[in-house]
């Protein structure tokens, strides 16, 4: 994601300096989510997103770098709104999950058991509202929440927290090498990139010898069936070799969104050919006490197919 004079990489902020004004949003009815919800409700405000102006295509076809990172910068902070409404009850204020099925930070202790994170330094990458960063600092960890949408800090600014707020690409971090001990991605950043290994040698550089790399991202078998929650998703509907990147674009063929397809193999050469011993790869099974579905992401799915991928990683 980097670009000809890195505009993603932005000085970091605290979240104490970001416009209140600017996160004040109407009210409408908010659409719970069923199932296992967040420990905290009292400071979500529903939200009304402007619609989009048109109805995007959505295609197959090559996104490189730049044209990834200045489309999903845009996705996000045209859809955060939206997104914090839909998903805000499922994901809570300081809630750590891992993805749709519930995987929750507080039982699977892929960062380590809670009592070992305090007083460490943590990123979190592709932090949205940064509710994770937020059960990080619950446990006396000294956490820093990045995203590249500034619509998504304000909404992590909305609901509140004493950690900083950094708006920057993570394909530039804005970090001194060897910064933190340990990083962290819930379906942040990675999914989205052209070229991930740029943002997994970014993180080495600025994680400390030694230091832990966790993210989740779309289990890579999704790719060969159709994104449907119901029976029409357990069908294989294309070739889960075919990576050319998913894209939404506009009547111009402009990129307005983009996703990017890897293997399983290829995240494993990733992950080792950027610097990182690859020590566990979870696939989270659907718990029966999750009954809501997310996009593509359903109890019927889930119990047959993987849903999400989480690779543990260490840095030597």
């Amino acid at each position: 994601m980097r670009e000809g004079a890195h505009p993603g990489r932005i000085a970091a902020y605290p979240a104490q300096n970001l416009s209140p004004e600017a996160t004040r949003v109407p009210r409408r009815p908010c659409r719970d989510t069923p199932g296992r919800v967040g420990r905290k409700s009292t400071t979500r405000e529903p939200i009304i997103q402007e619609p989009e102006p048109f109805e995007p295509e959505a295609t197959r076809r090559e996104a490189d770098v730049a044209e990834s990172a200045r489309a999903n910068r845009g996705w996000w902070d045209r859809n955060a709104d939206e997104y914090q409404t839909d998903h805000g009850t499922f994901l809570g204020d300081d809630r750590f999950v891992w993805g749709p099925e519930g995987l929750d930070e507080v039982e699977a202790e892929l960062l380590g058991p809670p009592e070992e994170l305090k007083n460490k330094e943590i990123l979190e990458i592709g932090a949205g509202a940064a509710q994770c960063s937020r059960w990080l600092a619950a446990q006396g960890a000294r956490p820093v929440a990045l995203d590249i949408s500034h619509r998504q800090l304000q909404h992590a600014l909305r609901i509140g927290g004493s950690f900083p707020l950094v708006c920057a690409d993570a394909a530039a971090l804005p970090f001194a090498d060897a910064s933190f001990d340990l990083a962290c991605s819930a379906y942040g950043a990675l999914p989205f990139v052209a070229d991930p290994r740029l943002v997994l040698r970014e993180v080495r550089r600025v994680l400390r010898p030694g230091g832990r790399l966790v993210f989740s991202v779309t289990h890579p078998i999704r790719w060969a069936f159709p994104d449907e929650a119901g029976p029409e998703g357990l069908s294989v509907s294309g070739s889960y070799f075919d990576r050319t990147p998913y894209v939404e674009q506009d009547e111009d063929g402009r990129a307005v969104y983009v996703e990017h397809h890897r293997t399983l193999g290829d995240r494993v050469r990733d992950v080792v050919s950027s610097g990182f011993r690859l020590v566990d790869l979870v696939e989270p099974e659907w718990p029966a006490w999750n009954t809501s579905e997310w996009g593509g992401w359903s109890p019927l799915r889930g119990s047959l197919i993987p849903g999400t991928a989480v690779f543990v990683c260490e840095r030597d």
